[in-house]
């Protein structure tokens, strides 16, 4: 197995990001989120953009998997869909980039972003939301998948909670995994590392200060509408 996968074997992989119009958007921001979660024993990274992934490999040596997030013109692909972003991630300093690996329309073929990532020195990780999905990202040559997309294209699950089954199908079919999606508590990143994912990624609970604050107001909302 590739050393930088090796080294993530059973880890906390926190994805520090923020989405656009967020305070917490700033470069500056997602440096010290990094820090705090190195700090808290995290041995990996997912970073959304190469601004951010340049400034946090200036503070650590860490596996670190990048993205971009951006719309393409006719094509739901917005992780990291192009080439072009493939390279600028890569070239930023991860280690890994990941792309949406899903069937959706889009503008270029998986192939195509795996072999660019591999042509900068990167690894390539396949965001898929189906065990089909899976198989056919590490035909074109993953180096690894992510459960990433479960719940986000419309031929997968719908639910509130992590694609357990997703995980179990593609440890039953012997593929490596990195299991990612609303795994928002320790227990059900601890179930996912039961299922025989590789790693780990845990975001929004830990790095979104403005998406766990909605979880409760609505929760104390729901209540407030029950007793009333």
């Amino acid at each position: 197995m590739n050393d930088v996968l090796s080294r993530l074997w059973g880890a906390l992989i926190v994805s520090v990001q923020a989405d656009d119009g967020s305070p917490m958007r700033d470069t500056g921001i997602i440096a010290a989120m990094s820090r705090a979660a190195l700090l808290g024993g995290a041995r990996g990274l997912r970073l959304r953009s190469p601004e951010d992934i340049r400034a946090v490999r200036a503070l650590t040596d860490v596996a670190i998997i990048g993205l971009t997030k951006q719309a393409q013109p006719g094509s739901p692909v917005y992780i990291t869909a192009t080439p072009a972003e493939v390279r600028a991630v890569a070239q930023a300093g991860a280690d890994i980039v990941a792309f949406d690996g899903t069937d959706l329309p889009r503008p270029f073929a998986v192939a195509d972003l795996i072999a660019e990532a591999h042509a900068c020195g990167a690894l390539a990780m396949a965001d898929v939301s189906t065990l089909a999905e899976a198989q056919a990202a590490y035909a074109a040559g993953a180096d690894i998948v992510g459960t990433t997309m479960s719940g986000y294209t419309p031929h997968s699950p719908q639910q509130s909670g992590p694609d357990f089954t997703l995980m179990r199908e593609l440890s039953g079919a012997g593929l490596p995994f990195i299991a990612e999606g609303r795994l928002n508590t320790p227990d059900l990143a601890a179930q996912a590392l039961a299922t025989g994912a590789h790693a780990v990624v845990v975001g929004s609970a830990i790095t979104r200060p403005d998406h766990v604050t909605r979880w409760f107001a609505q929760a104390l909302g729901a209540a407030g509408e029950r007793s009333s």
